[in-house]
């Protein structure tokens, strides 16, 4: 009895090793990725005034001459390029993050997983990236000459920077999600989960579902609304052509397997 009751903690303590291993290994690349982030913040922080300044160049160019725009809060001259900053960290680290994240998994995927999850990783930063400045140099052009234009002759328009950050904020998370679109059908494709086929069958719904997205994550007005409904379509679209041509060379290697059985 007692041998058997002294040989089980062993066995325990056997199989909590490679949890901890791992966990010691995701705690170490996570810190990387903080330290990071906090580098390139620091880096970036004495230019935080002009970074804000660009990010509000596409309503400032639209307003009258000598506009500025206001703080309401006492805090907000300093947080709001603060936060500014802290977001682009985020943002040019990305790629490192995801190479954190990608040399984590990494060794416990197949060799054929290895070679499709790195073009993969790649893209998803490259449309990331597409989505933002797209919403940037084309979406707050035309939605601030929209607002700034529809308004009464007589009300001055007069912008709290911290509501302003807020707002292209959220625009830049939106358009930047809605640009992986292409990955996430391409996977659904790849995967199984569906065809293409039944995802061209089903376009009448994906149009309805990408303004209802964009009614949820854009202001309530048309003019956002359908600058991000009608990009999330065509890069849905997209989606489906990579679909298609993924689907023809696994089709051909799935015959081939089947006349190699057969034989």
């Amino acid at each position: 009895m007692s041998m058997s009751g002294n040989s089980q903690p062993p066995q325990n303590d056997q199989g909590q090793a490679p949890l901890i291993e791992h966990l010691i290994e995701l705690r170490s690349r996570l810190m990387k990725a903080v330290v990071v982030i906090l580098v390139i913040f620091l880096g970036l922080y004495a230019f935080a005034n002009d970074i804000y300044t660009f990010v509000a160049e596409p309503l400032m160019a639209l307003l009258p001459e000598g506009s500025q725009m206001i703080a309401t809060e006492v805090a907000s001259p300093f947080l709001a390029p603060f936060k500014l900053t802290l977001v682009v960290a985020v943002f040019i680290a990305i790629p490192f993050v995801l190479h954190q994240a990608w040399a984590f998994v990494a060794p416990g995927l197949y060799d054929n997983e290895k070679a499709l999850a790195i073009p993969i990783l790649v893209s998803s930063v490259a449309l990331f990236y597409a989505g933002a400045a797209f919403a940037y140099y084309v979406v707050f052009p035309l939605l601030f000459e929209f607002f700034t234009q529809t308004g009464p002759e007589n009300v001055a328009v007069m912008t709290d920077i911290n509501q302003y950050l807020n707002f292209v904020l959220k625009l830049f998370f939106a358009f930047g999600v809605a640009f992986e679109i292409p990955i996430a059908t391409f996977l659904l494709i790849l995967s199984g989960a569906t065809t293409v086929e039944s995802l061209s069958k089903k376009r009448p719904y994906i149009i309805l579902g990408c303004f209802v997205v964009g009614m949820l994550l854009t202001p309530p007005d048309v003019i956002s609304q359908s600058l991000l409904a009608i990009p999330m379509y065509l890069l849905y679209e997209v989606g489906l052509l990579f679909g298609r041509l993924v689907r023809k060379p696994r089709n051909a290697k799935q015959a081939q397997a089947e006349e190699e059985q057969t034989d």
